[in-house]
């Protein structure tokens, strides 16, 4: 169990890392896209989850797991894109 929780630790570590590089280029939207409205885009949350969807059929990764983990994370990625295009056009 110490060498399924230490791997489990290690792989956390490596999703906080990629979640980083994912923020970025949510910051870099926020800063390209010309009005706030243009934040939220259903058409590419639909794009993204059913990319998503496809890559964990292909890999392995039950989509009961992957749907709602992606939901989420574009729905907090989304609130972050809003705070940093507020915070960009004060």
């Amino acid at each position: 169990m110490t060498d399924v929780r230490a791997g489990v630790d290690a792989l956390d570590r490596e999703l906080v890392r990629l979640l980083v590089v994912r923020q970025g280029y949510m910051a870099a939207a926020a800063r390209i896209k010309p009005s706030r409205d243009a934040v939220y885009d259903e058409p590419r949350i639909e794009d993204v989850v059913a990319k998503v969807l496809k890559t964990a059929k292909a890999e392995g990764l039950s989509p009961d797991i992957a749907e709602p983990v992606w939901r989420k994370l574009i729905e907090r990625c989304i609130a972050h894109e809003f705070d940093v295009w507020d915070d960009t056009r004060d």
